[in-house]
């Protein structure tokens, strides 16, 4: 099912009961799994390769190459898993030789309207970017985090899993797991994504460790190994794999972690 006016380069691998809409363009280098879709005017370049059951809405671009000055060439990649959607206008850039050279998306992503996801960046599962999030160079997105509207993601930065980022918010440091984060271009943390937890099925017990841990070591003052030992102290007894990660997730803040309020440590 391929409209007569798309254009697809010889050498492209394309699966089973694929669907490629009007004025298309696919790449030769390109590998697309079985059921994907491009609507209209959707343009697949470069070393890509997508996995089964994506939806590629109108004027998307996936597969350019990335906008950095010291791009020379080098055979980078994007790897897109299964079930993505990508809605209209998204551009996702290839990978660099500074950044693994590969940008690579998982599973059950949502990728609305003019997202950009930019060279270097690794996507985990079923996240959700809404309309104009835009990811800089070699950001990380763990699972299951949200990424409000018109919200910037400065280089370099990781969103743990199961945050939510409130809209237009300015994001120039890590953003801890399980937390939300709100308040325009000088962006705060205002406690723990309490919905979210419920919805992923935490019992109290582990929202209220959580939120000590949260207190302990993105709320309170004090030096900042003191209030680690702090919180891996209250989960010595505890089978908590989530409160663990948040600790570690922490603990591995190379350029600093957005905090409580509109300060950042």
């Amino acid at each position: 099912m391929i409209h007569p006016t798309a254009v697809i380069e010889e050498g492209a691998q394309l699966g089973q009961d694929i669907k490629i809409g009007p004025y298309c363009v696919v790449g030769s280098d390109v590998r697309m799994g079985d059921g994907c879709e491009l609507m209209s005017h959707v343009v697949v370049t470069g070393r890509t390769s997508m996995g089964a059951g994506n939806r590629v809405f109108p004027f998307s671009s996936i597969g350019q190459i990335p906008q950095d000055l010291k791009f020379h060439g080098e055979p980078s990649e994007v790897i897109i898993g299964d079930h993505n959607q990508i809605r209209e206008n998204v551009t996702i850039n290839a990978g660099t030789e500074g950044g693994g050279m590969v940008t690579r998306i998982g599973n059950h992503n949502l990728l609305m309207a003019y997202v950009h996801v930019a060279h270097d960046c690794l996507l985990g599962h079923r996240n959700v970017l809404a309309n104009c999030a835009t990811l800089a160079g070699h950001v990380e997105v763990d699972d299951d985090a949200i990424i409000g509207g018109l919200s910037a993601i400065q280089q370099f930065v990781r969103i743990g899993r199961l945050a939510m980022i409130g809209g237009m918010s300015g994001v120039t440091k890590d953003v801890a797991p399980f937390t939300l984060l709100a308040g325009g271009y000088r962006a705060g943390l205002s406690g723990l994504n309490i919905v979210g937890l419920k919805r992923h099925g935490f019992k109290l017990a582990q929202v209220t460790r959580l939120k000590e841990i949260y207190r302990l070591l993105l709320q309170d003052g004090g030096k900042r190994e003191e209030r680690l030992r702090q919180a891996e102290f209250l989960l010595e007894n505890e089978d908590d794999a989530a409160g663990r990660y948040m600790i570690e997730f922490i603990r591995a803040a190379k350029s600093g972690l957005m905090t409580h309020g509109r300060d950042s440590e």
